[in-house]
C-alpha cells in the first residue's frame, strides 16, 4: 500500500465532512496540490463559499501546495474586497452606475497579488488569510487568526492581526527540511519515510 487514492473526493471512509480539496474545487483560479485536506462541520461544498471576494475580473488567484490540512471556517479574503483607501471617500460610486459610472476612470482598486499558501501548512479553525500573504512550507497558522502579512516558513503565528509565536525548528533544520522537500517525493517515498517524517530526527530521513 502507498497510501490513498489522491484522486479520490472522500479519503475517510464513511466519513464525508473531510475532503481531498483537490477534487472538489471547481474554480480555475483555485489551485490545490495532492493530499491537501480541507475538513468541514457542515458540507465540504462550503470550501469556495469561504473564498471571499472571488471575483472574475479581478483575475487573482489562491494558490495552495501539497498536504496541507485546513480546518473547518477558514476563510480566505481576496482582492475584490479592496476599496480605495488614499481617496477622501472609500465609497464605490461606479459599481451602482445611474451617472456614477465614471467614477473610477484613471483609477483602480488597491490589488495585493495572490494568496499563497505552502505545502504542509496546517491553518486551524476560522482562520483567515487576506489577499497577498504568502504562507511559507510547514507553517502553523492558529485557530481564530487573522493573516495580514507573510509567514515564515516552519512558523507558528496567532492572534489578530497575527503575529509570530515561535519557529517550529532551529534555523539548521528548517534549511535541511526546505531543502529536502520531501511533499514532491513520489508516493512511495514517502511511504517508507512516514515513522521518520513523523518524528523529529531529520538524521533519519532517507533520501
Amino acid at each position: 500500500m502507498t497510501g490513498p487514492d489522491k484522486h479520490i473526493k472522500f479519503p475517510l471512509n464513511n466519513y464525508d465532512k473531510l475532503c481531498f480539496l483537490k477534487n472538489i474545487v471547481k474554480n480555475p483560479n483555485i489551485i490545490v496540490g495532492d493530499y491537501t485536506y480541507y475538513d468541514d462541520f457542515e458540507n465540504v461544498e462550503n470550501f469556495e463559499k469561504n473564498v471571499k471576494y472571488h471575483f472574475d475580473f479581478v483575475d487573482d488567484k489562491l494558490i495552495i501546495g501539497k498536504f496541507c490540512m485546513i480546518a473547518s471556517d477558514v476563510k480566505f479574503i481576496m482582492n475584490g474586497a479592496n476599496h480605495l483607501t488614499n481617496s477622501l471617500s472609500t465609497y464605490p460610486f461606479a459599481i451602482f452606475g445611474n451617472g456614477w459610472e465614471n467614477a473610477m476612470d484613471g483609477k483602480s482598486y488597491p490589488k495585493k497579488g495572490n494568496i499563497t499558501i505552502g505545502n504542509d501548512v496546517w491553518i486551524g479553525y476560522n482562520a483567515t488569510i487576506m489577499a497577498g500573504v504568502t504562507i511559507g512550507d510547514g507553517a502553523i497558522i492558529a485557530t481564530n487568526a487573522t493573516v495580514i502579512k507573510d509567514v515564515a516558513p516552519y512558523s507558528i503565528v496567532g492572534g489578530n492581526p497575527a503575529k509570530e509565536i515561535k519557529k517550529r525548528f532551529s534555523k539548521e533544520i528548517i534549511s535541511k527540511l526546505l531543502a529536502l522537500k520531501w511533499w514532491n517525493w513520489d508516493i512511495e517515498k514517502i511511504t517508507q519515510n512516514l515513522q521518520h517524517l513523523t518524528g523529529n530526527e531529520i538524521k533519519n530521513i532517507t533520501e
